[in-house]
């Protein structure tokens, strides 16, 4: 489908700033083609998982560490006659292939968290796969109302319930919750936005620092919880709201997002982190900033090669969200290399959002939040659902 003149304007717009603002961007940063034709460059074969007729919106999915079941968040279809659930439950579902290893769906989709009760951010222990991790109230929350992060008068805002906390639960073989889900430690105020190390003692999260009164800002901080010992270790305690932290593959190092200026927008970080004698990360040794420009920049996600994350921004618009690559080049950084001299190559190219990317284990699919599937009858825009797709080579072949 061609672009159309206004998306067109925007990406021109689009890429203008980024001249001004980011001279080391290579040209084909910000592509302006058609969408089927420049996302099959990195995305090939894209299938839609979940669907309106099943879920209200969907998003933020997770791989398994074998990569055959995924995690995620969504809002059911209510029946007749009932409003949908304000909160987003955890899901967890086998990810179906044909004979030659494509995605065609998910079957046996289960929720795993309980009745009522506001969620997000679900993640598989790496070496216990039927145990997950996901952020929970576990009860209905006291105060629903959305007081969060929100950048202007956009709609999306996050909420930051004070009952949210870091919770587990056991699966049977079936992929059926075996018991209650029980927080994996209780503190203050929200905690969520979690995941495992490689080899499952540390769980990265991020903790809201105090309540977050509807309009204001919240100020989150990232930490490290050693499943061994009990301890908690604080890594990020920069003004701003500080989240979304992911271990890199070979764990020495982390990536988040941060409003460290507060003005409303994003930014991207990579971080090494400091280790006590007994190899227990106790905070950052260096951090560098990979974005620093006037656009929404989020849900930074590492390859399995280390050498690169994808993640969305604003960069095409609020309306419509794009994935784009950018190099995370770490020994280059330590090294001194400028953060301003990695690469970015913009990813996806449909109408909508196009957010929340992650991989499999083996690098060969990204799945991601799309709005590209067209609206339900009555609707004025499509909703959010999951995709996937294989991933092509790597955006970034020349080593610097």
């Amino acid at each position: 489908m061609p672009t159309s003149g206004p998306l067109l304007a925007l990406m021109l717009a689009a890429a203008s700033a980024l001249a001004a603002h980011e001279a080391a961007v290579t040209p084909d940063a910000v592509l302006v083609a058609a969408p089927d034709a420049a996302e099959a460059t990195r995305l090939r074969d894209p299938a839609q998982l979940t669907f309106r007729d099943r879920f209200v919106k969907a998003g933020e999915a997770y791989f398994s560490p074998d990569g055959a079941r995924i995690i995620f968040q969504a809002v059911e279809v209510p029946g007749a006659n009932t409003e949908a659930d304000p909160f987003y439950a955890i899901f967890v579902a086998r990810l179906d292939r044909d004979a030659r290893g494509r995605p065609t769906g998910l079957s046996a989709i289960t929720r795993v968290s309980p009745d009522g009760s506001a969620n997000t951010c679900g993640w598989f222990h790496p070496t216990a796969p039927d145990r997950i991790l996901f952020g929970s109230t576990l009860i209905r929350p006291t105060d629903e109302k959305k007081s969060g992060f929100q950048v202007g008068s956009r709609r999306y805002v996050w909420m930051f319930p004070t009952e949210m906390e870091i919770v587990t639960r056991t699966l049977d073989a079936s992929g059926t919750p075996s018991g209650d889900a029980a927080p994996l430690f209780v503190r203050p105020q929200y905690d969520a936005e979690c995941s495992y190390s490689a080899d499952g003692r540390f769980v990265l999260y991020a903790n809201v620092k105090a309540p977050v009164s509807e309009g204001a800002k919240a100020d989150a901080d990232i930490a490290v919880f050693d499943t061994t010992t009990g301890s908690h270790h604080p890594l990020v305690t920069a003004p701003g709201y500080d989240g979304g932290p992911f271990f890199s593959p070979d764990g020495r190092a982390i990536c988040f997002r941060s409003d460290r200026k507060g003005d409303d927008l994003l930014q991207l970080h990579v971080a090494d982190l400091a280790f006590d004698d007994a190899g227990v990360p106790t905070g950052l040794a260096r951090e560098w900033t990979l974005t620093a420009n006037e656009h929404v920049n989020w849900a930074p996600f590492w390859h399995p090669s280390g050498r690169f994350l994808v993640y969305a921004t604003s960069e095409m618009g609020h309306r419509n969200y794009e994935v784009f690559a950018i190099e995370a080049d770490l020994p280059a950084l330590r090294a001194g290399a400028d953060p301003a001299t990695m690469r970015r190559r913009r990813v996806t190219h449909a109408d909508g959002a196009d957010v929340l990317p992650a991989f499999s284990p083996d690098g060969r699919s990204m799945m991601w939040t799309s709005q590209r599937a067209p609206a339900a009858a009555g609707e004025d825009r499509p909703s959010s659902q999951l995709w996937i797709a294989d991933w092509v080579g790597t955006p970034f072949p020349d080593p610097h």
